[in-house]
């Protein structure tokens, strides 16, 4: 079969288009690292600035928001371990790349799910792209992040957000599209704009929705962001993977205690801000 079929070159293909855009776009490039790396550092000088415990009684009060006082006293908790183990500002550079992918992923999901909502012809071309992205092992997206970027924190950022920006676009697309049509034609019948019509009736309505998909995305860039520290990226992922590498279990399940309690914090508040209007 070799014979009669070679194997087709797509690895160099690849190759190809890669150095085509390293050529061609690196002042982009550049510009990206830039702005990426700017609000990193400003996620960090904020979470790392504050007090420890001023911070921790902020996310207390988040956290009792989302789910009252179990969840709060939780929180409380897992906080006060995390500092207790001496991973705080690690989980501080942790929590300033998760915030800085999924604030990329919401700014730039909710557009593009909300125009394929508006256009099958565009979600029929978006959603191929979706699949690729989301079965594409995550490992992968390493690689061009380190050709285009180098290592560091901002490859691990991009390469988060390619990995959890599926979410967003397919329930925002999802939620829109599950808005009544009779409240789609009343709104029209009052003479609403289309932008009216989106903001009044069909982001509201869509609302728990599109929040699951932020839900989902925050939650796969905490998992992207702890793959990414083989490339550099600072945080949590970076004491599981020196654990890992020197075979120090209790070391690295302390880490993995705290990627654990962060993780829970940011799905409970987050689920919570798609069922306050609702409620």
């Amino acid at each position: 079969m070799g014979e009669l079929f070679p194997k087709l070159p797509v690895d160099r293909w690849i190759e190809h288009v890669v150095d085509f855009l390293d050529d061609h776009l690196g002042i982009v490039f550049d510009m990206i690292s830039t702005v990426i790396g700017g609000l990193v550092d400003l996620f960090a000088l904020l979470f790392s600035g504050l007090p420890s415990w001023l911070l921790i009684i902020v996310l207390v009060l988040l956290a009792y928001r989302a789910g009252k006082w179990p969840i709060a006293l939780f929180s409380f908790i897992g906080l006060i371990l995390i500092e207790n183990l001496g991973y705080w500002e690690h989980a501080m550079d942790t929590l300033a790349l998760v915030m800085t992918a999924g604030l990329i992923s919401i700014i730039v999901g909710i557009p593009v799910g909300i125009w394929c909502a508006r256009a099958d012809s565009v979600r029929n071309v978006v959603t191929p792209i979706l699949d690729f992205m989301q079965t594409m092992p995550a490992f992968v997206y390493l690689i061009p992040a380190i050709f285009f970027f180098g290592l560091g924190k901002v490859p691990g950022v991009i390469a988060s957000v390619i990995f959890a920006m599926p979410p967003t676009i397919r329930l925002t697309n999802l939620g829109i599209r599950q808005v009544p049509a009779e409240l789609i034609e009343a709104s029209d019948a009052f003479g609403s704009t289309a932008w009216q019509k989106l903001v009044k009736v069909q982001m509201p309505l869509a609302r728990p929705t599109v929040m699951a998909g932020i839900n989902q995305s925050i939650m796969l860039a905490l998992s992207m962001v702890v793959i990414a520290s083989m490339i550099g990226a600072k945080g949590l992922g970076a004491d599981v993977y020196r654990a890992v590498t020197q075979i120090k279990i209790g070391a690295g399940f302390e880490a993995g205690l705290a990627i654990v309690i962060m993780a829970i914090l940011l799905d409970r508040i987050t689920q919570s801000m798609g069922k306050k209007k609702n409620a």
